[in-house]
Formats: C-alpha cells, structure tokens, sequence
C-alpha cells in the first residue's frame, strides 16, 4: 500500500488535542456566560496586578498619574471583555475612550492591547466592513501617544499597531473560515442523513406496493381458480362423483400452490436481517405458464395459445407477462360467465420486445373492469410502465363479445 494515501490513525497527543478541544467548545455551548467571566476575570487580575506592582511605571509615559485614574483605566479596558462576544462593537467603542485617556494621561498601560481581542472577535462575528472603524478605533490612541508624548516615530508606532491589528484580524477570519467550513460540512451531512432517510421511507413504500402486487396476483388468481373449480364439483357431485373427485383434487393442488407462493412470499418478508433474501426467491417466468394454464383450464376455462417467435427475455420482463396474463384469466373467470373462452397471441420480437394479446368470450354482460378491484389493472400498467411499454384494456370491438387485454414492450434501451 502506497504509505502516502495509507490511512494512518492519528497520534495520541493529536487525538488528545482534539478531544480537549470539543469539550471545550461544548462547554462554552452549554454555559457561554461562565466561560466568559473565566477569561475576563483572568485580564481583569492581570491590569489589576500591573496596577498594584506598579509595573505599569516601566512603560509609562509620565508618572504623576493619579492612582484612582489608573485603577479607573486598568478595569476600564478589561472588564468590558465580558461582553465581547455579544457586543464586540459596543465594547470596542467603550474600550477606545478609556485608551484615548490612557494615552493622553500617558500612562501607557498595557491593558490597552485587550483591544485587540475585540478586534479578534468583530472579525470573527460581524461584517468585515466593521474592521474600517475598528482600525481607526485602535489606531486612534497610536496618534494621541506619538503626537502628545512624542516617543518614536510615526511610522514605528503606527506601523507596529497595524501589524498586530492585522494579525488579529487574520486570526479572526482564519478561525472564521473554518467554522463556517465545518458548519457547511455539518449541514451537508444532515441534510444527506435526511436525503438518505427519504431514499429508505420510499423505498419501503415501493416494496409495499410491489408486495401488495404480488399478494393480489397469488390471492386473487388462486381464489379464482378455486372458486371455479368448487363450483364445477358441486354441479358435478350428483351426477358423476368421478369429476367431482377430480375438481376436489385441483382444488387441493390449487391451494397447496397458493400457500407455498404466500408462505414464500412472507418468509421473505420476515427475513429482514437478510436484505439480500428477496433476490433468491424465484419470481414466475414464461416457463410457468403452463402450470398457469392448466390451473385455469381445470377450474372450466378453455384457454388456447398461440406463439410467434422465440421468448429471449430477461427475468424482469418474463416476470411482467406472466403477471399481466395472470390478471386478464383471472378477471375471464371471474366476470366472463359460464361457456366462455379465452385465448392467448404471443408475439417474441428481437432486443427482448414482445407483444401478448388476451381475449375472452364473455356473454356481454359483464360490465366490471379489470380497475373494480383497485389493484389489477393499476397493478398491470405500472409493471408495463417500468419497460416503458404500453397496455390496453377494455371490450372488444362490437359485434364481437368479451374482453381484451393488450400488452406491448419495446426493445430494450442498451445501457
């Protein structure tokens, strides 16, 4: 493995770094005012000290400055830090009049140079466009100093305070940037999170209705069938007990089938921590259809067929003919009335179209749709749909009596 793309794991003091650091952010989360009065009391000692050890004497520019104007300074340009974060502006413009009297007492505390730290914090928190006055602000007691005391030059003095103000600013933008960078990243991932929860509530919806299918198909066909077969046995029981054996037999056989296609179907649907279950459940294909037809001929249907060409379709499109041929004899036994026949025209065409073609000779009566039950003919055009092929349904053309069912899909597109 090239040891440069090599995943390595992080080290353990950076690890540890970064641990701290998260704490510490959310502890700021949680309580942002005692964080705050941490830091500021930390400064506030800090100007207090210098105060009271006098070490402010080291830099000032005279020494005749009242104590309780330096005390009055020292907690002036420290104790507004405490609201920095929520009004950096305001404590900036607070802070800049205590250091325009520092500079002009010429005291020169250091405590001045917390000004900067709002600096940090307008960068970080508001329009850039704040830096322009936020500048004048710091630079103002620059001038105040160098034009009242006259210690260094101009350009030594200004150009010192625009260095650090400049890499105040810099800091700010730089820790700006990248909490915007991971608040966009943090965003992204919810709303993929979301994305993704939609994918799966949508994709279990069209599991539901491609079950809800399935189930229809079995039960309603099934049914049918047995119906059928249950009503020949009962005409057939007083006059010859040989047929209504027989239809008693087809009956069993019938529901045996019924219930191993149920039972697969919900073990499939119990085995949820094997989602890959489902793609080894065989699905009907073109070479049930005879089990199919002999069903539906033993429960008193005539059904003839006929085929044009060879069947070279994948399993997806074998799976919707043999649906939508299901669905049409059911409705034939079911609504077509006693007599009645059906039959079947396939038609195999290259690139895996196919066109099959359902017919019936119902008595006329029958005024219900393949749509009554809610599930069938719904059912049949969206399989159809998912080929993009076309299915028609509805009576024949008069004189002629019954029903007709159509289904044409084209080539396949290559990928």
């Amino acid at each position: 493995m090239n040891p440069v793309t090599e995943d390595r794991a992080p080290e353990p003091l950076t690890e540890y770094a970064h641990r701290l650091t998260r704490r510490l952010r959310a502890f700021d989360r949680r309580h942002p005012l005692l964080w705050d009065a941490h830091i500021t009391g930390f400064w506030v000692t800090a100007a207090l000290i210098d105060y009271v050890s006098g070490g402010w004497r080291h830099n000032a520019h005279t020494l005749d400055v009242p104590g309780w104007l330096l005390l009055t300074l020292s907690l002036g340009l420290s104790v507004p830090l405490l609201w920095r974060r929520t009004h950096p502006r305001a404590v900036l413009a607070a802070m800049a009049l205590f250091a325009l009297v520092n500079a002009w007492t010429g005291a020169a505390l250091q405590a001045a140079l917390l000004q900067l730290a709002v600096v940090y914090h307008i960068a970080l928190r508001r329009a850039l466009r704040d830096l322009w006055w936020a500048t004048a602000l710091v630079l103002a007691p620059v001038l105040v100093s160098v034009a009242r005391h006259g210690e260094g030059t101009w350009d030594q003095q200004i150009g010192s305070q625009l260095m650090s103000i400049t890499l105040a600013v810099l800091i700010g933008i730089t820790v700006r940037t990248r909490r915007n960078y991971t608040e966009a990243l943090e965003d992204r991932a919810r709303r993929l999170e979301t994305e993704r929860d939609q994918q799966a509530r949508l994709a279990t919806a069209a599991e539901r209705a491609r079950i809800a299918r399935e189930m229809h198909d079995i039960i309603g066909h099934n049914l049918s069938v047995i119906t059928g077969l249950a009503d020949g046995g009962r005409y057939a029981a007083a006059k010859s007990p040989e047929r209504a054996a027989q239809a008693l037999g087809a009956i069993a056989t019938t529901s045996r089938q019924a219930l191993t296609e149920l039972r697969r179907l919900l073990d499939v649907m119990r085995e949820e921590e094997q989602p890959d279950q489902a793609d080894l459940t065989p699905q009907p294909g073109l070479t049930d259809l005879d089990q199919l037809l002999d069903g539906v001929r033993s429960a008193g249907l005539p059904v003839r067929t006929t085929t044009h060409g060879s069947p070279t379709l994948p399993p997806g499109r074998q799976l919707t003919v043999y649906r939508v041929i299901q669905e049409a004899l059911t409705n034939t036994l079911k609504h077509a009335g006693a007599g009645a026949t059906a039959e079947i025209e396939l038609s195999y065409e290259d690139k895996g179209a196919v066109s099959v073609t359902i017919t019936d000779t119902g008595n006329g009566s029958r005024t219900d749709s393949p749509s009554r039950d809610g599930r069938g003919l719904p059912g049949m055009r969206e399989r159809t749909a998912l080929y993009g092929g076309t299915l028609e349904a509805g009576p024949r053309p008069h004189p002629e009596q019954g029903w007709r069912v159509r289904l044409h899909l084209p080539e396949e597109t290559p990928q």
